[in-house]
């Protein structure tokens, strides 16, 4: 049999991958008729996955460069992804250049921003919804939130007074655009002393928005005893251990009645958080809010900071104070009972070990062993030291 060098025959992104499972010795590749023909292999669908994250991450405003280091491949690589990605989107803007005309904008120039959003002439933002119940219930939390003095976006009438536009199976909501942006370097501890306060007046709000409406109620207890070790067992435990999955949720159950449940944002991270000049701006994406408890949104962001993929991660000692300077800044507005700090630790594992169930219900093992990588690394440290 003759051997050829893998770089030869394979496309970069291609070799890369296979790197992630075999690397430095000789690997046979059967013939296609060997291993059966599959509309849609798990491989397709991991790049699949790699090439949206990548294509998220460039909205945010990584560079080429930065992307490539992140994910081994070279700038070109990464061009051709995003161009592709682009492409996939670009029927999305051209629905939205045909109804321009509704809000008297047909001349506006698009840019998108995220991947259900693009910025109008950089003074407004257009995003897509498909549920229209979920875009209604949005547009009302946001109004409560704004009578309560949170910033939060301001919603752009039709010319013929309509809150949004109906084109295709789609619905169009104009808002103004907030003043900032979102922050790519997390570091910085005034900026997270921050976070904690503005995670804290949101939670404030929150309740006036309990009273108003009404919520789904979810648990994340109950999502740990449910679904996540239902996908678990299903995986046959390949990725988290039984054991580590029993050990964290028979700490969180031990303590979790006592916990404060209330409305929370359930998605907080810099990207829907806006600061300008060091203060925050304004909120924005209410589109998983629910009732569960409030540390919630404070461990997610804690520990969205750990996931974070770029060539300056965080260490130990940064992320630390990191981890001081956002429940600080909470407390100054809203104390937190020593119930909540004690649960800390096992909420964070618990929101790790939901992510590593939902990335291998989607088929991304690479993802699922990246939020392992982050439960070790809180596991391994002392939070309240």
């Amino acid at each position: 049999m003759k051997y050829v060098n893998a770089k030869d025959v394979l496309p970069e992104e291609v070799l890369s991958m296979i790197r992630n499972y075999y690397q430095g010795g000789y690997l046979y590749i059967p013939k296609e008729q060997d291993c059966g023909i599959r509309r849609q292999t798990d491989y397709k669908i991991e790049l699949e996955k790699r090439n949206q994250h990548i294509y998220g991450k460039h909205l945010e405003g990584r560079t080429n460069g930065q992307l490539g280091r992140i994910y081994h491949l070279s700038e070109s690589s990464i061009r051709r992804i995003l161009a592709k990605e682009r492409r996939h989107y670009q029927k999305m803007k051209e629905s939205m250049e045909r109804i321009l005309h509704w809000w008297g904008m047909e001349n506006g120039q698009l840019r998108q921003i995220y991947p259900s959003a693009w910025e109008l002439d950089q003074a407004y933002v257009i995003k897509v919804y498909q549920d229209k119940d979920q875009l209604e219930r949005n547009m009302k939390i946001s109004q409560i939130l704004g009578e309560c003095g949170i910033p939060v976006a301001k919603p752009v009438l039709t010319e013929t007074g309509e809150k949004y536009a109906v084109y295709g199976n789609n619905y169009f909501l104009m808002t103004e655009k907030l003043q900032g942006s979102m922050i790519v370097n997390g570091k910085d501890k005034t900026i997270a002393w921050e976070m904690g306060r503005a995670i804290a007046r949101l939670h404030r709000a929150f309740l006036k928005c309990e009273r108003e409406m009404e919520f789904w109620d979810n648990s994340l207890l109950k999502e740990m005893k449910g679904w996540i070790r239902d996908t678990f067992i299903k995986n046959e435990w390949k990725i988290l251990k039984e054991a580590e999955y029993v050990k964290t949720v028979t700490s969180l159950e031990q303590i979790y009645d006592f916990l404060p449940k209330q409305l929370i944002h359930r998605d907080v991270h810099f990207g829907n958080f806006l600061f300008f000049e060091g203060r925050l701006s304004g909120y924005i994406d209410f589109d998983l809010s629910q009732r569960n408890i409030r540390i919630f949104d404070i461990c997610y962001f804690l520990t969205g900071l750990l996931a974070e993929e770029t060539d300056d991660a965080f260490t130990e000692t940064e992320w630390m104070e990191s981890v001081r300077s956002v429940t600080a800044g909470y407390e100054s507005i809203s104390k937190l009972s020593a119930q909540e700090k004690e649960a800390v630790p096992c909420v964070m594992e618990s929101i790790e070990i939901l992510f590593m169930a939902y990335f291998i219900s989607v088929n991304d093992t690479k993802q699922a062993e990246d939020a392992l990588d982050v439960l070790r690394f809180i596991q391994n440290t002392d939070l309240w030291k």
